[in-house]
C-alpha cells in the first residue's frame, strides 16, 4: 500500500528553488519546499513557517493549518 508520494530533488528543482527564493525574498530550503511542491503539480502548500495565503507563480496557495 502506497501511502504518499516522495518528490525527487533534482539539478531541475535546485535551479527553481534558486530562482524561486531570489524572486520573492524567501530562504534557500523553504524555496527547495515551494519548487519541489509545485513541480509535482500541488496546489496548496501546509506551513505554519510561511505567509498563509501567499500564492507562489500564481498556482501554489500556501495555508497554514493553524489559522
Amino acid at each position: 500500500m502506497k501511502l504518499t508520494a516522495v518528490a525527487p530533488v533534482t539539478a531541475g528543482t535546485v535551479r527553481d528553488a534558486m530562482a524561486i527564493g531570489l524572486r520573492y525574498g524567501i530562504n534557500h530550503w523553504d524555496a527547495l519546499i515551494v519548487a519541489a511542491a509545485i513541480d509535482s503539480g500541488c496546489d496548496i502548500l501546509y506551513s505554519e513557517d510561511m505567509q498563509h495565503g501567499q500564492i507562489f507563480d500564481d498556482r501554489l496557495t500556501v495555508v497554514n493549518p493553524f489559522t
